[in-house]
């Protein structure tokens, strides 16, 4: 049971989503300076970290203690600057990252992660906030929440 736990935790979950990672096919025709895994295991460290930028986490990525929890964690050698990494990541076709998720689901049911959030049979329920994502003072539906910025702001749209 330890070792199902180990794959549980956060090193243990990233290792899993970095493994998939490397086995994807590189969409880029030329020899990559930056390994694909790289610049994407970079681009979830940018969205897990709670980085506020893709700038902001390419000011912080050649600090000493950044480079270490990029490398100890996320595996990633060599971060890519943001520019990079928006060029690298946007030839990548978001459904060729589906196996990633679908091992990290995997290890869950495995180790019985997920049964407290059983709901009708086979399915989950699990509460995401994805509020401050997208958010837009123009494009907005009947369906969208609205987020105040302030006393003096008007409000903001959130699609969700």
């Amino acid at each position: 049971m330890g070792k199902l736990r180990k794959q549980l935790s956060a090193p243990g979950l990233l290792g899993t989503v970095r493994k998939s990672f490397g086995r994807l096919v590189d969409p880029r025709r030329e020899e990559a300076a930056i390994p694909l895994a790289d610049a994407l295991m970079s681009g979830l460290a940018v969205f897990s970290l709670k980085y506020p930028s893709l700038l902001q986490f390419d000011r912080r990525r050649s600090d000493p203690a950044e480079a270490h929890n990029l490398r100890t964690l996320y595996g990633v050698e060599q971060a890519p600057c943001d520019t990079q990494m928006r060029t690298i990541l946007d030839a990548v076709e978001p459904r060729t990252l589906r196996p990633a998720f679908q091992a990290v689901f995997s290890r869950f049911q495995r180790g019985k992660g997920l049964e407290a959030y059983a709901y009708l049979g086979d399915h989950y329920l699990l509460s995401v906030d994805a509020t401050g994502f997208f958010s837009s003072p123009t494009i907005h539906c009947e369906q969208c929440c609205i987020k105040k910025n302030g006393p003096a702001r008007s409000p903001t749209i959130i699609n969700s």
